[in-house]
């Protein structure tokens, strides 16, 4: 008799534990399903035969959780499309009215019959024109930046070329606001890996950031190692104007959000698509009272 209670013990546990197996390699199963899921391009349900009833129903809310998922995903989605391109549509908009009101402005501001107290009307007319109308540029740069998927044109770019000759184009911002550059270059000729235009886009909107928190003089600097270069922006910042240097190239941030100063604070968020676009990256740094903006690009090819 005990024999028999014995053998049937033994063909239940055997059975329990087959069954366990069965349970975990179906777990298992569910586990990989799911993380599959994750890739946006999966867009499958669970496809698991189940012999557990429960399992059948956790399997089946599942399916219904993730069909939710994706429908939100697809209305978010939608939503950031349609939100870009209002963007877009209002920046262009506004960019032809924007431009006969400063046109129409300047031919006003060569009438000779203008009292003194016109005359400042209209200078600062002209001075809130032209910062609505960068404005209006840049939300129409960035609409198009975020809905563009056109790949870079990267080559070999010369970098102290490019520099210098940014420099020279911006010789008339520069001094006008008072700013001593100071350049270090090395003595060979450094290549990087870049889309030239892009490049001279990024350029342009760090210097507006220097512009606006530099006091008396900035620094340029190429640095290079084995297989990158980097280009870094310093400039002494007037006490309690240094900006949070972890959020400077998020979309938006502004130093000071109580005073905009007629920017719309897309300028680094731009210069941190482009250098995505071209495989770079950009950081910044505080140290006592210097604030540093870098821009780290590729010097060789990438290897396929």
């Amino acid at each position: 008799m005990e024999r028999y209670v014995f053998i049937a013990l033994a063909v239940i546990c055997a059975a329990l534990l087959g069954y366990i197996i069965a349970l975990k390699v179906q777990m298992r199963s569910v586990r990989r399903e799911l993380h599959l899921n994750l890739d946006p391009s999966y867009d499958r349900q669970l496809s698991l035969s189940l012999f557990d009833p429960s399992l059948n129903s956790l399997a089946a809310e599942i399916n219904r959780s993730l069909d939710h998922q994706r429908r939100l995903k697809r209305d978010a989605v939608r939503a950031e499309n349609n939100l870009r391109q209002s963007v877009s549509d209002i920046a262009h908009d506004l960019r032809t009215p924007m431009t006969v009101i400063n046109g129409n402005l300047q031919l006003l501001s060569q009438e000779k019959n203008l009292s003194s107290q016109g005359s400042e009307y209209l200078a600062t007319c002209r001075e809130k024109a032209d910062k609505l109308k960068d404005m209006a540029d840049t939300f129409f740069e960035l609409s198009v930046l975020e809905s563009d998927d056109t790949a870079a044109e990267i080559r070999q770019v010369n970098l102290a070329k490019v520099l210098m000759q940014f420099l020279a184009d911006s010789e008339a911002a520069i001094r006008l606001h008072g700013l001593e550059p100071q350049i270090v270059f090395p003595e060979k000729t450094v290549f990087i890996r870049a889309d030239e235009q892009m490049l001279t886009r990024m350029l342009g909107n760090v210097l507006n950031n220097i512009i606006k928190y530099a006091r008396d003089s900035f620094r340029l600097e190429i640095a290079e190692s084995a297989e990158q270069c980097t280009i870094s922006f310093s400039n002494p910042v007037r006490a309690g104007e240094m900006p949070d240097t972890e959020l400077m190239f998020e979309r938006s941030y502004r130093a000071d959000a109580s005073r905009s100063g007629g920017s719309a604070g897309l300028g680094l968020f731009i210069v941190r698509l482009l250098a995505e676009k071209q495989g770079a990256r950009v950081a910044a740094s505080a140290e006592e009272n210097a604030l540093t903006l870098t821009m780290t690009f590729p010097t060789k090819k990438a290897d396929m």
